[in-house]
């Protein structure tokens, strides 16, 4: 239950007053004298309600009521009024004013009015809330595709992650899309406006790394010319994305294990300390804590890493996927290129199927790409028959029912029809392969 009031009034007896009245009846109220510092501290989606006085030097509790509903139409503001200005405060709750209470007003009275609009204002920010959810699970179904029950228990998981401020280990293969997982935990949480920095540990020369992730000031060392921000300072406020995190050199796991601990860094060549407000995301191929026992990677910094861990799975473990990412790539080359894409045949298909995927998605994009620019049929080099027939038709079997039930954000009559089956064959399939329709119900 919401229970936040701020309260605007230039009399400090009046704001002395009411505060005792709203903490006795167990409200948390924030005073202030003049509309100006209110609008200048008031967050976007307010948890609570504005209780403001109509006359005030500087702007006026209208003028406050104005600026409230540019911001946010919907945050509810309680005009206080004196007894020659009830007609103007009639005028403006047509305006916007959730109320209004005359002077001198009764505790109870305020109490009663306060509890109402709270009750409002709790019902409008639920409901953000759940839009919001809605619209972030239909823009991370678009970015991490796929109908297998791995990838909808990892968008879940990314969802959850996302909203909350602890650093996050990744594991996967190479090629699994470590990086845009961890850029979606970024878009889909509080940081999403401030900088998302990717750094991948493998690719920097042990002697420059320290000047990569912490920056240097001028003269720092040979050939130090100027000041440059490194990449913690630079995601400050952000998320710091560090790939291969395995490979990152002992003594810089010190420094950033520091960072982590103070939430504070300093240049080369600097002795000042600097305040940084950053989210860690990790990957990495290996398990770290088998790195730490092994003398590669220190174990505290591995804990630090690891408050919440994802797994991604490898394309051989989803395979029912495959079809519609290999759809996406080919769709995306072609617009890319200009070039058309030739729909999938059943031998093909059965091609892509049976391979392994050592390269995982990103060996499925290349192999998408090479058809579109027409460098011969989707044929993944080395293609071995990894699969038993039996198997290979398990597979396509689970990806035509998951693909007709997407489509129709299963609707089973709209299904049975397009397959061509009978609703006993149907529910047996269904079963077999571990479906149910509520799971496509959610995709709507």
């Amino acid at each position: 239950m919401l229970n936040a009031v701020i309260v605007v009034d230039d009399e400090a007896s009046i704001r002395t007053a009411v505060e005792q009245w709203l903490s006795l009846s167990g409200f948390e109220v924030q005073l202030f004298s003049r509309a100006e510092d209110c609008l200048a501290h008031l967050p976007r989606d307010f948890p609570g309600v504005i209780l403001s006085d109509v006359r005030m030097p500087g702007l006026s509790g209208l003028e406050l009521l104005a600026e409230v509903q540019r911001r946010d139409a919907d945050l509810p503001v309680i005009l206080l009024t004196g007894h020659g200005d009830v007609p103007m405060a009639v005028e403006a709750m047509r305006d916007g004013a959730y109320d209004f209470l005359e002077k001198p007003f009764s505790p109870d009275a305020l109490l009663a009015g306060l509890r109402r609009a709270l009750d409002k204002r709790g019902l409008i920010l639920e409901n953000r809330r759940l839009h919001q959810q809605a619209d972030h699970r239909a823009k991370l179904e678009s970015s991490l595709l796929g109908v297998s029950r791995s990838l909808q228990t990892l968008r879940r998981q990314v969802l959850d992650l996302a909203a909350l401020p602890v650093n996050v280990l990744i594991r996967g293969e190479t090629g699994s899309g470590k990086e845009l997982v961890a850029r979606c935990l970024h878009d889909f949480g509080p940081r999403a406006k401030k900088p998302f920095v990717a750094l991948n540990c493998a690719a920097i020369p042990e002697q420059l790394f320290e000047a990569e992730l912490f920056g240097h000031e001028s003269g720092a060392f040979t050939g130090a010319q100027g000041k440059r921000i490194g990449k913690l300072e630079y995601a400050d406020g952000g998320t710091l994305f560090l790939d291969e995190i395995e490979s990152m050199p002992l003594a810089q796991q010190v420094k950033l294990l520091r960072v982590l601990q103070e939430q504070k860094l300093e240049r080369l060549g600097s002795n000042q300390s600097i305040k940084v407000d950053l989210r860690i995301i990790a990957a990495t191929k290996p398990d770290l804590l088998d790195e730490a026992r092994a003398g590669r990677f220190r174990e505290d910094l591995a804990y630090r890493l690891t408050v919440a861990q994802l797994r991604l799975p490898p394309l051989r473990e989803r395979r029912e996927d495959i079809p519609l990412l290999f759809e996406h790539f080919t769709q995306s080359a072609a617009e890319r290129l200009g070039r058309d894409a030739a729909p999938l045949s059943g031998p093909q298909l059965g091609r892509l199927l049976s391979h392994d995927w050592p390269g995982n998605v990103r060996e499925l994009a290349n192999v998408a790409e090479r058809q579109v620019l027409g460098l011969g049929e989707p044929e993944p080099e080395g293609i071995e028959a990894g699969q038993s027939l039996a198997a290979q038709q398990e597979a396509f079997e689970a990806h035509c029912l998951k693909a007709a039930l997407t489509r129709h954000k299963g609707d089973i009559k709209a299904v049975l029809a397009e397959l061509q089956l009978p609703r006993r064959t149907f529910n047996e399939k269904m079963q077999r392969h571990g479906l149910t329709r509520e799971m496509f119900l959610a995709m709507d």
